[in-house]
Order: C-alpha cells, then structure tokens, then sequence
C-alpha cells in the first residue's frame, strides 16, 4: 500500500506489518500535551506566589484596556517554565493550548492567554525598588511554607556561574571560567527550599558585599521569626571578616570552609605524615581520613576561631581541607561530615534550578530584566519542590529530579472537551503512572494554603 500524501502537511509512514499508512497530523482540535500543568496551577494557587509578586510591580497600564492581568502573566510564564518551556517565544503557541487555558481559569474555547512581547514587556517593567520587594516577598514564601515556626533553620549561600553571550549590563569575563557571564548568589534552605536569589557580576564575592547580602536576608526572616536559630553554611568564598563579625553580632551560627594557608598548614604538617604513613602500613585502604581541630585566625580576622582541618590520605597523595565554625558543640569529625558536607546538597538544588528549570536564561539585556527573570525561575522551582513534598517520605519519587516528574507527571496528552456545565479531560488510559497523579492530587490539601 502506498503511503499517502495529505494536501496538509503530515507525517506518514508505511507500516511493514499492517501495510496500512500511518499518517499523522497536526489537527487534533483541543489537545493538550501538557495537561498536568493543572496539578501544578493547584500547587501555585496554594502558595499563591503569583499574586504575592504581581502585588510588588506597579502596573502603568490603563486599567480598562488591560486584557491579561500582570497576576496572568506571572502565572502562565512560572506554568511555562515548570513544564520546560524555558522561551517566552512558546508563548505564541501555549497561549492556544487548552490545558495552560484552564490552569489559568479561562475555558478551551475563550481568549487566547498573553503573547510573547507581552511576556517580554513584563520582564522589563519592574524597576530595582519592585525587584526589592519581590525578593522579600520569596523570603516570606519561604517562611509561609512553615506549618510551625521551625527552632532552627539551615541557610545554604553558594554562587553559580552563568555563561551569556550578548551585551547584558553587569556581565563580566571571569578568567577561571573563560567567559563572559554573570555570578548570582542563590541561597536554599537545609531542606531545599529556595530562599533568594540575586544576579550579580561574574566575580567572587568581597566580604562587604556578602555581609550586605546576609543582613537583608536575615532581617527579612527574623521580621517573621525573631528568635529563630540560624546556620549559615557556605564554601570558603564567604569566610571573609566581615561575615565572621556579621553572624557573632547577630548570634548566628556559622560553619565555613577556608582557603588553606601556610599558617594553617603548620598546624597539621605532622598529622598529614603520620595519616599518609599510616595508610601506608595498613593493606588494602583505599583511603585513610582524621581530623584535628585548633584555635587560629587570619590577621584580618578580629579574633582567632574555631578550625578543623580534614587530611585525608589516598592514592594521590594527601588533601587538607579547613573549616571555621563558632559551634561549640560537636566533634571535629561529626561538624565536618555531618554539618559541612551537607551543603553539597546546595549545589544539587543549583543544579536542577539551572538545568531543570532553565534559571541560567538570562539573555536579557537589562540586568533588571535578568534579575527578575530568576526570580520566576525560582518560583518555578517552588512549584516543581512542592509537587515532590507530596509524595510519601519513603518514596522514590520523593527524591525524583525535576526533568522526572515533569516527563512523567506533567507531560500528560490529554483531549479537552468543553460542555455546557463542565469541561471533560481525557487522559490517556494506558498512562503508567495514573496512581502517582492520584496520590498527589489527593495530598493536595497538605500544602500550606
């Protein structure tokens, strides 16, 4: 049987077995591909982050010739994003589908969502004193996501590098990357929860710089919690002066990595030839590891602290590592793999915040723009971390990547039928994982409302 030729373009084929054509075409009418975006709208309506940021941003617009709602707007983008459509270009076609329609309380069949230059003209219209209260309005996200005031918290602080290849205000060539790029701090919580988010230029951080970026952050949480403890863990890149006297007049607990010295190393000269002597005289180690703590300090250091150095002896040879901390408590082998090392998990959250969920698209060329462009991005990533804490606490999916649940819980065809008194979603009944969307959406209402 020939295969036969639409006057439409089409796919075809001929199957070797049925020696039937098999033509496909782009004219199903209302389907969606994406109809677990509205799992995903009940997750955001539940947190309501759009409207906590579309409160920030002054609309100039004139109030009777709005069409799309700056909350709509913020919405449909944060929607897009979390189903991995990372280009406000796929808004020209999204703003048809009839899944995205309904997650944003429209019918199949009514008006077209925004278009692309709409998108675009919003992520240009806040100015720094919006972005200021975005910022502070995704600290409050983050304490509203609570059910009880927690004791303690863990703060995260680590940078990214960002790669851009225009013209964008405040890019800077970083010698070590070889590239031109921007270095946002991002900050997430010891559970994963995102915190804050500010672009910066493609350099390290000075000490005056991260000092000012942590008051804000903690007066900002502590105006909701005043009495929480606090933990800030970071690499060696915030181990600065200014941050050391910052967390003890603040009554912060900190726990840091530090650049190693030729000071610092005096102090475990002996040590590391006696742990690699001692892997040596024991067969078969792979590696030998111990621990010695001390009280030093950098000359720019207002008082000596609390170090622990790690030597750990292997097939390379020996690696020293430093930590500081003020923690009084602990053993130096317990703060280092039970308090530091935790904080590689920080960067699996960079991770699925950049390669997930795209937050390394700042091809804007106003820094503003940009700014606000991972702001949406992380509110993605509220959507995508809350949709997994639905999931039972022993469960795989639990720890799933993003890309996983997206695939498998939000790429979902479904057809669309609008009737008189409601509108009919029909999934696919071979769909694998039809038991997983029913837990969630009945999970739904454990979620901070």
């Amino acid at each position: 049987m020939p295969v036969k030729v639409e006057p439409t373009p089409s796919l075809a084929s001929l199957s070797p077995v049925t020696g039937k054509a098999i033509i496909a075409r782009f004219d199903g009418g209302q389907l969606s591909s994406d109809a677990g975006v509205l799992l995903l709208r009940e997750v955001e309506r539940r947190l309501g982050i759009a409207e906590r940021l579309a409160a920030c941003i002054d609309d100039p617009r004139l109030p009777g010739r709005v069409r799309h709602e700056v909350t709509d707007i913020l919405r449909f983008r944060m929607l897009m994003i979390a189903a991995g459509y990372e280009d406000g270009n796929d808004a020209d076609s999204l703003r048809h589908d009839p899944a995205f329609k309904l997650a944003l309380d429209r019918l199949p069949g009514g008006d077209a969502l925004c278009s692309q230059p709409t998108i675009s003209r919003m992520e240009n219209l806040p100015g720094t004193r919006s972005l200021l209260r975005m910022g502070r309005a995704m600290v409050e996200l983050y304490c509203d996501s609570f059910r009880h005031v927690p004791r303690r918290i863990v703060l995260d602080i680590d940078d990214t590098f960002d790669v851009v290849h225009g013209e964008q205000q405040l890019r800077l060539f970083n010698a070590h990357y070889d590239e031109y790029g921007f270095q946002p701090i991002v900050v997430f919580d010891g559970e994963g929860r995102p915190v804050a988010a500010m672009l910066r230029p493609a350099k390290r951080p000075s000490g005056r710089e991260a000092r000012s970026f942590l008051r804000r952050l903690v007066r900002a949480i502590r105006g909701h919690w005043p009495r929480v403890e606090i933990l800030i863990r970071a690499d060696s890149h915030y181990c600065a002066p200014e941050v050391l006297d910052f967390c003890r007049a603040e009554g912060l607990d900190f726990i840091l990595g530090v650049a190693s010295t030729t000071t610092l190393r005096r102090h475990v000269e002996a040590l590391e030839r006696s742990t690699a002597a001692l892997r040596t005289a024991t067969p078969g180690t792979e590696k030998q590891r111990r621990y010695k703590e001390f009280l030093d300090g950098a000359g720019s250091w207002s008082r000596v602290e609390r170090i622990i150095a790690r030597v750990e002896a292997g097939p390379d040879g020996v690696d020293t590592r430093f930590i500081v901390t003020n923690m009084s408590g602990g053993s130096a082998r317990n703060l280092y793999e039970r308090k530091y090392c935790q904080r590689g998990q920080a960067e699996n959250h960079i991770k699925a915040w950049k390669r997930h969920l795209a937050a390394d698209r700042t091809s804007c060329s106003r820094a503003t723009a940009n700014q606000f462009r991972l702001l949406l991005h992380t509110a993605a990533y509220w959507l995508m971390w809350s949709l997994r804490r639905l999931m039972p606490k022993r469960s795989s999916w639990r720890v799933a990547q993003f890309d996983t649940l997206r695939l498998r819980l939000v790429k979902l065809a479904a057809r669309v039928i609008e009737l008189k008194t409601r509108v009919l979603l029909h999934l696919p009944s071979a769909c694998p994982y039809q038991s997983v969307l029913r837990l969630a959406a009945g999970r739904m209402p454990r979620l901070i409302s």
